[in-house]
């Protein structure tokens, strides 16, 4: 594979490169690149995700060494699972298991817990050094990356390491390449103005845009307006059933706009990223079938009110839950893990 087909696998459906002149230097100077995503281990996996792995997938097929970064103690910061390492540790095999059900070859990538770093005392000399570059003012900014608003008076200190601890990560794994969300942005800016003053060598960011929530949403706040677990309607899971996805989709905000659609966001970022053609079916009084050949000519025809959005609701939930087939039945094979996280959420519900 040469270094353009390299390149456009990794840029594919990308909102943000910082820079695109540091990837091209990186893919041309470095067979064998390092790079990783980080996650909370903090519950169920929607198909947000997707868009993660098929990007992993995508770095994998470029040449990558790549990292999966499930951070345990950064989720203990953030309070998921009712502050409790030993769910949080749980909710990480789970996780592993949620990148293979979604084509990630296990034997391809490296898992690494938070823990995993932090009994070395190099990584908290890292962290202290970019705390002393950093303001605390600079750091507060990033607390949107943990869902949280910079102004939240009542959370406790701790919550300023978070952005820190990120950064360091990024560094202690020694990555030439740095993935994440849109909603991960500031931290990997924190990390590459650390790079800056510190000397160390700054990785690249590489960002991937936030599936809207179902119900729609405030498009100045992608942070908010994104898909969450948290929010059954908000989110589709990885294995949710069909009929919960027909549900699901069938109550979608779909405007006759394609900006800010939930539903042609799944289409786009989801769906063709595994087939080749978007088969929409429909009576014959109303038009017969159509196909499209990409995304693009889809999102003309339903601007042009040639699709109308229950037909395209129909069909996307069909397509999708056909595409889930496979993590659906992954999980009936290998359910211990899964359990234990539905078990863990029960318990956690029950103490609020």
């Amino acid at each position: 594979m040469d270094l353009e087909q390299r390149y456009n696998l990794v840029v594919r459906n990308t909102e943000e490169i910082v820079t695109e002149e540091d990837l091209r230097q990186l893919l041309a100077t470095k067979e064998r690149p390092r790079g990783y995503i980080g996650f909370e281990p903090s519950g169920l996996v929607h198909i947000g995700w997707m868009v993660c792995a098929q990007k992993v997938k995508n770095f994998v097929e470029a040449g990558f060494d790549f990292v999966i970064f499930l951070a345990d103690w950064h989720a203990y910061l953030n309070d998921k699972l009712g502050g409790d390492i030993d769910n949080i540790r749980a909710c990480a095999k789970y996780m592993e298991d949620c990148f293979e059900a979604l084509g990630v070859p296990r034997d391809k990538v490296t898992f690494v817990l938070a823990s995993d770093l932090m009994d070395d005392i190099d990584y908290w000399e890292k962290v202290m050094r970019i705390g002393k570059t950093s303001s605390l003012t600079r750091v507060k900014r990033c607390l949107t990356i943990m869902g949280r608003q910079e102004d939240e008076g009542e959370m406790d200190s701790s919550k300023t390491l978070y952005p820190l601890l990120q950064a360091a990560d990024i560094f202690a794994l020694d990555v030439d390449l740095a993935y994440a969300g849109m909603d991960q942005r500031k931290a990997h800016m924190l990390a590459r103005e650390a790079a800056d003053r510190l000397k160390w060598k700054k990785a690249v960011a590489v960002h991937t845009p936030l599936l809207s929530g179902l119900k729609g949403g405030n498009r100045m706040d992608p942070v908010s307006a994104k898909m969450s677990k948290s929010d059954p309607d908000s989110g589709i899971l990885i294995h949710d059933s069909p009929e919960d996805i027909k549900r699901k989709v069938g109550k979608a905000f779909c405007p006759p706009e394609a900006e800010a659609n939930p539903v042609l966001e799944i289409v786009k970022y989801v769906l063709f990223e595994r087939i080749d053609t978007f088969v929409l079916k429909r009576p014959e009084k109303f038009g017969g079938n159509l196909e499209f050949k990409s995304y693009q000519e889809l999102e003309e025809a339903y601007v042009a009110g040639k699709v109308h959005a229950m037909d395209l609701k129909n069909n996307v939930a069909e397509t999708l839950s056909e595409v889930l087939a496979p993590t659906r039945e992954y999980f009936v094979r290998n359910p211990k893990n899964y359990d234990d996280i539905k078990v863990i959420l029960a318990q956690v519900k029950s103490l609020r």
